[in-house]
């Protein structure tokens, strides 16, 4: 009788692969091509460059028609031929700011460009990381899923082998009742994965637009390289984001110190007067005197400036943040690894051993029941202890390799 259920127990842990719809890079490129976010970002660029073609230009031309001089007292009152002053007037005017504003507008307007690409770019890097870790956490969450299975079928191969024991006299009641308990608690986290492969789903589901994502393939192989990839911090999207607010800051600071130059207005006009006195042409120039400047332009100039210090300091914030996070990141690695290989190497081995030496005590009459359950019990954690390990390592390789380094594996 102890062989009809021990037998089953010799065989490994099995993990299961779900041939499903979309591998790693196939989900990367589903995201890329779906993610509403990324799509925005997108046209906020083409809007960007929509607007830089207005900048600087001249304002529209004004068209002015009026009626000038007209007596309201004394003899000519109310009559248009009373007095020589009085004419219909059209003219036109145009307004020039002066070459340095222009020049700053269209500064400013490059600077949006390249603020809203930089923008973009950190959206698209976003996008790339997280749907790399949705697809891993979910492609692990499947495995564990699978273990756990595995390990249920076979615990509860030995109910019958329990409930039978205690028929004959071999097995103490209450021993029968430790393979329902390690059931249950085998259940237990079995609803917890259960709830981490949704989770994960969902998350995929988030970036690739499917409403139902399902996974293909082996989780990919990061190689990380510390050195490739702290030299590539100076080609990160997000110091590259940093580095478009400066050069916008620094547009805005022109922009305030063009408005001390004077601006200049052309107008012409044409008036019409009776017959008698013969029409009339005028033309005139206005500029502007910034003679004020100490309590008008010099407070934004001053406010500019300091907005350009700012952005300048954010930039080398985010140089060293990026550099720390990295560092960080680098350590937890080679610490996950680790860990990663005692699991594999040590401690699951050493967990598969501890097994089969107890289903041969058993066999030969010298361990219980309840060592088998334990032992059992045992190997499952010693299983999705590694198998969590795995998904730690990968998961750092991934957002290592997709935030800092190159875009390809």
């Amino acid at each position: 009788m102890r062989f009809l259920f021990i037998a089953p127990l010799l065989a490994a842990l099995p993990g299961v692969a779900h041939a499903q719809a979309l591998t790693f890079d196939e989900a990367l490129a589903h995201a890329a091509a779906n993610a509403p976010s990324l799509k925005a970002r997108l046209l906020d660029v083409d809007a960007r460059r929509s607007a830089a073609t207005a900048a600087g230009q001249l304002p529209d031309p004004r068209l002015g028609v009026s009626l000038e001089n007209f007596p309201v007292s004394g003899p000519p009152a109310f009559t248009y031929t009373g007095d020589s002053m009085t004419m219909t007037r059209v003219g036109i005017s145009q307004d020039v700011p002066n070459l340095a504003k222009r020049r700053a507008a269209r500064e400013r307007a490059t600077a949006d460009i390249g603020t809203s690409e930089a923008q973009a770019a950190v959206e698209e890097r976003r996008v790339k990381v997280a749907t790399a870790l949705a697809w891993i956490d979910l492609a692990y969450a499947t495995r564990r899923l699978a273990a756990i299975d595995g390990v249920l079928a076979r615990l509860r191969e030995l109910a019958p082998a329990a409930i039978s024991g205690v028929a004959s006299g071999g097995v103490r009641p209450a021993q029968a009742l430790e393979v329902r308990q390690a059931i249950a608690g085998i259940e237990d986290k079995r609803s917890e994965v259960a709830a981490d492969v949704e989770r994960a789903r969902a998350a995929l589901a988030r970036w690739t637009g499917d409403p139902d994502p399902q996974i293909a393939g082996d989780p990919p192989e990061f190689a990380i390289d510390p050195a490739a990839l702290r030299a590539a911090i100076e080609r990160h999207p997000d110091l590259a984001a940093a580095l478009a607010r400066t050069t916008r800051a620094e547009a805005d600071l022109t922009a305030a110190r063009a408005e001390k130059r004077p601006d200049w207005s052309f107008d012409i006009g044409y008036g019409r007067r009776a017959e008698r006195y013969g029409d009339m042409v005028s033309a005139g120039v206005t500029v502007s005197l910034p003679l004020f400047a100490r309590k008008r332009q010099d407070p934004l100039i001053a406010a500019s400036a300091a907005s350009a210090g700012a952005a300048r300091l954010e930039q080398e914030d985010m140089r060293r943040a990026l550099a720390a996070d990295l560092e960080a990141g680098l350590a937890d690695h080679v610490m996950h690894h680790e860990q990663w290989m005692r699991a594999r190497d040590t401690l699951l081995p050493l967990a598969r051993q501890r097994a089969d030496l107890e289903i041969a005590s058993y066999s030969a009459g010298r361990a219980a029941l309840t060592d088998l359950i334990a032992v059992q019990a045992a190997y499952a954690d010693a299983s999705l202890t590694a198998l969590d390990r795995e998904a730690v390592v990968a998961r750092d390789a991934a957002r290592l390799v997709l935030t800092y380094g190159s875009d390809n594996r």
